[in-house]
């Protein structure tokens, strides 16, 4: 007479846990992280009587030399047809990124754009162990080699007609539309500096009735976002989060690596101050940083965001 021994249930679910883990990785790391896809939305923030304007809202490429596919994407959002381009930064992965930047943006050239600088425009990204970032925002890397930032921003301003918005303002006439754009440097790293601001927009003379008012960061802490109510925002553009990059199906976010809460690190939300409330629009961004190449429950996007009168 012979016997069997059913598997223990312990060893049972330790395989399924891992074979699902297993799973995940592979959908994360090999297919999701290149389902790119534009998310769509209205907001009314505009002078009442304007016209609609539709905004290419672009974040965090992240960008490395090597990465085709994600810059076919985004060149081929020119297809779109965006009154204004709004790119809140993060757009080098590599000290050779700017060869892709320059390969996916130059069908923008002659569409007015805004941009701001995240830290990852400036110094190089560098390996980092993901679970610190739920102790809190991730801690800034002082000797990483530096990039070539200033080819960049000629890139950005020479070539393709944007403007720069880093700790400035600047007034520009968006498809029949005057509006004042105000704008901080990555805040991430407090680089931020609110306090330059009111001079910057006394600069641009006098507001007329008609005029929005845009703000444009990298990081959307919470400082910047009231600093930007507190000086007439009508509508925020933020990026920075990646909507999480590794989200929980049914939940969202895990982590946003800065003071924003988690229901507002990714899409279109409201953001409240001092009684005034405005649209606030944080991408999840198209890429991530090439020692952290996962994506899951969190497809990289580009948004394509109507602004309607109020």
């Amino acid at each position: 007479m012979t016997s069997t021994r059913s598997a223990h249930p312990a060893l049972i679910a330790l395989g399924a846990v891992g074979a699902a883990g297993a799973a995940a990785a592979v959908w994360g790391i090999g297919i999701e992280r290149y389902l790119f896809t534009v998310r769509e939305a209205t907001a009314s923030a505009l002078a009442p009587g304007s016209a609609p304007l539709r905004v290419l809202h672009i974040s965090d490429a992240h960008m490395a030399p090597w990465q085709h596919r994600k810059q076919d994407w985004l060149a081929s959002l020119a297809q779109l047809q965006p009154d204004l381009i709004v790119n809140t930064g993060d757009n080098l992965g590599h000290r050779d990124g700017l060869e892709g930047i320059r390969r996916a943006f130059e069908p923008f050239a002659g569409i007015p754009g805004v941009f701001v600088h995240g830290s990852n425009d400036v110094s190089e990204p560098s390996p980092r162990n993901p679970l610190k970032y739920f102790a809190g925002p991730s801690e800034r890397h002082r000797e990483a080699p530096q990039l070539d930032t200033a080819a960049m921003d000629a890139f950005f301003t020479e070539d393709l007609g944007w403007t720069g918005l880093n700790n400035t303002a600047a007034r520009l006439d968006v498809a029949g539309s005057t509006i004042d754009f105000i704008g901080v440097d990555d805040a991430h790293n407090d680089w931020d500096r609110l306090e330059d601001l009111p001079a910057a927009i006394a600069a641009l003379g006098s507001r007329t009735a008609g005029t929005s008012v845009i703000g444009v960061t990298h990081a959307p802490y919470q400082r910047v976002l009231n600093g930007f109510i507190d000086l007439g925002a009508d509508a925020i553009f933020g990026g920075h989060t990646h909507g999480g990059q590794v989200c929980l199906p049914g939940f969202g976010a895990l982590v946003a690596n800065c003071d924003i809460p988690l229901k507002q690190a990714k899409g279109l939300s409201t953001w409240t101050h001092e009684h005034r409330a405005v649209p606030l629009n944080v991408s999840a961004g198209c890429g991530h940083s090439i020692y952290a190449p996962v994506r899951f429950a969190c497809r990289p996007e580009a948004t394509l965001l109507t602004l309607t009168a109020r």
